[in-house]
């Protein structure tokens, strides 16, 4: 276990720099789930995740000397703007190392803070391999954002500020990637509130940590792909593992198409904007994963909000598309003047909204003389859908439909 009062010495040190973030319940989500659910919202956080405070107390714990050096960390992007705005305050060198692939609103985050970005690597692993060799050869003092105990007792302080507001949970439901923050956490869980049942969450994409917790040993992941990326770990640590295995009780796993359903309850019912990091909890419970958590009092960490605004787009075009709020349809018409007319009078008279409408004439598939129409629709649900394809049926147009 991460020792307690290393903890609640890192409280000390970021209060007042920290925001104490709000620890609410969720009353869509709970009658959702037929549980009393409450979110601890670090999507909130000053830099938009929960990282800065390991961050800031691993360089509040440093010598004057070590500072002096300037710090480096590699980073999906989230424990980036930690680095980066933990170094700002004391005015020292900060360099980031991120994936190629990190959503830009994070490498803008970074840079917001005056850190200085370098895109190395296809995935965290190699970024964190290029930053270790660097800061090696550089003389800079590396940050790790799990396998370090100042920035995991940092972690840890979101375990007594909602032990502190509520220390009667029944559970509590933890994002899992490399573990620091489910270590810190974990440790303080169990030497306050031993009854609370202590739950990671991991993407599926990344089966690394669930896999080695499992087998109560370091296996490592040849790949990791996910919308999670803040928790896309491919390698274990041995040193959170063991936390780990001494302090969780379980690890789940969700698939990418639950944490966007996750993340679009969140934005939709919960108006909050969580990344898919910070959605997996949510997403477990929603899709029955915790489903021996009914009726129980369960707190779940929304660990970060910067979410990738062209993900979150497609996430939502999606969503509205599987709640039946949106309709695709490809129609073959006859080529001649007033057939498109006739279609678009047919639609508005069940009052179906076209938002856009492709035609094509050209199409080797097509007979000479006819031409396909796609049609965006938006509609109001599954219902809805049915009369439109009912009527369409019913004039005998040929059609077909993309989801």
């Amino acid at each position: 276990m991460v020792d307690l009062e290393t903890i609640y010495q890192a409280h000390e040190r970021i209060r007042g720099t920290v925001v104490e973030t709000p620890f609410a319940y969720a009353p869509r989500l709970s009658e959702q789930c037929g549980a009393e659910i409450y979110l601890k919202k670090e999507n909130l956080q000053v830099t938009g995740a929960f990282k800065i405070r390991g961050a800031y107390n691993k360089i509040a714990t440093l010598s004057d000397a070590e500072r002096q050096c300037g710090v480096i960390a590699a980073s999906a992007g989230n424990h980036a703007q930690g680095v980066a705005m933990a170094a700002q305050i004391f005015g020292i060198k900060a360099l980031i190392v991120m994936p190629e692939s990190t959503p830009l609103t994070k490498i803008n985050g970074v840079r917001y803070y005056g850190a200085e970005v370098i895109l190395a690597g296809s995935n965290y692993d190699e970024a964190y391999a290029y930053a270790s060799t660097y800061g090696n050869e550089n003389g800079m003092v590396f940050v790790h954002p799990f396998t370090d105990t100042a920035v995991m007792a940092g972690q840890g302080t979101i375990a007594l500020e909602m032990i502190e507001s509520m220390n009667d949970l029944d559970a509590v439901v933890i994002p899992v990637g490399g573990g620091g923050l489910i270590s810190g956490m974990a440790s303080a869980f169990k030497a306050l509130s031993p009854k609370t049942e202590v739950i990671g969450v991991s993407a599926l994409g990344a089966p690394a940590m669930k896999e080695s917790f499992d087998a109560k040993k370091a296996i490592d992941s040849t790949s990791v792909r996910t919308i999670a990326d803040g928790i896309a770990v491919r390698d274990t640590s041995e040193i959170t593992l063991g936390h780990i295995i001494e302090c969780v009780d379980r690890i789940v796993s969700v698939d990418d198409e639950e944490i966007a359903n996750a993340i679009l309850f969140l934005l939709e019912r919960q108006k909050l904007v969580v990344e898919g990091a910070g959605a997996v909890g949510v997403a477990a419970l929603l899709h029955d994963k915790l489903s021996d958590l009914k009726g129980k009092k369960i707190g779940i960490v929304l660990s970060g909000g910067n979410m990738d605004v062209t993900l979150l787009s497609i996430i939502i075009e999606k969503g509205l598309i599987k709640s039946g709020r949106k309709m695709k349809l490809t129609v073959t018409l006859v080529d001649k003047p007033g057939a498109l007319m006739k279609l678009t009078e047919m639609l508005q008279g069940l009052n179906a909204n076209i938002v856009h409408i492709d035609y094509d004439r050209t199409s080797t598939t097509l007979a000479y003389g006819d031409a396909n129409v796609t049609i965006h629709l938006d509609t109001k649900g599954e219902d809805h859908q049915s009369q439109i394809r009912a009527l369409l049926k019913e004039h005998r147009y040929l059609s077909s439909e993309e989801h």
